[in-house]
């Protein structure tokens, strides 16, 4: 059970985030858990929402984007977020489970996405104290200063999605996946 209390229904939750969790029923055609109980704070939705609508338009494709995410769950031992983007990496992305393992364990079987992913994860792991070799290897697998500025982003929106759901102990609406923290 949720250690902070989760809308059961966009009903449930502040006028003021309605409009965006219907926006998500109707993107998705569920609210996820994570969203209704972060519509508590109709600014954090706003929030996350925007961040998350603005990188879904910027330069990494999807599967990066979920590579990234897979990592950094693992990395920060978040089961939820594990469980949705796992659920997402086999679903959207049409992961493999040998490629979602890949990037659990802080790499990937495609050349390029294993730069971003190591990146992430050094990025995760060392709170932005990166080295300058870790900047240049990603450099090198052909990432630009701009997609270096997303995946850091991405970095940063999963952790606090992370964050979020550890602190709430949000309960996990996917089917379930353990994170195993040795990223």
């Amino acid at each position: 059970m949720s250690r902070i209390p989760t809308p059961a229904t966009i009903d449930d939750a502040p006028a003021a985030s309605r409009p965006m969790l219907a926006a998500v029923q109707k993107q998705l055609g569920s609210v996820p858990n994570l969203f209704r109980l972060v519509a508590n704070s109709p600014a954090a939705l706003e929030g996350y929402l925007g961040m998350h609508g603005a990188l879904g338009k910027g330069a990494l494709p999807a599967p990066t984007r979920e590579r990234i995410a897979l990592v950094v769950a693992e990395i920060n031992g978040c089961h939820y977020c594990l469980s949705a983007h796992t659920y997402l990496a086999r679903n959207i992305a049409r992961l493999d489970e040998a490629e979602i393992a890949a990037n659990r364990a802080g790499g990937s079987r495609d050349a390029k996405a294993n730069a971003a992913v190591r990146f992430a994860a050094t990025v995760a792991r060392e709170r932005g104290h990166i080295r300058p070799e870790d900047l240049n290897a990603v450099r090198a697998a052909g990432y630009d200063d701009a997609q270096i500025i997303e995946i850091v982003q991405h970095v940063a929106l999963n952790t606090w999605t992370n964050y979020v759901n550890e602190v709430a102990a949000t309960e996990i609406d996917f089917p379930l996946e353990v994170a195993r923290k040795a990223a």
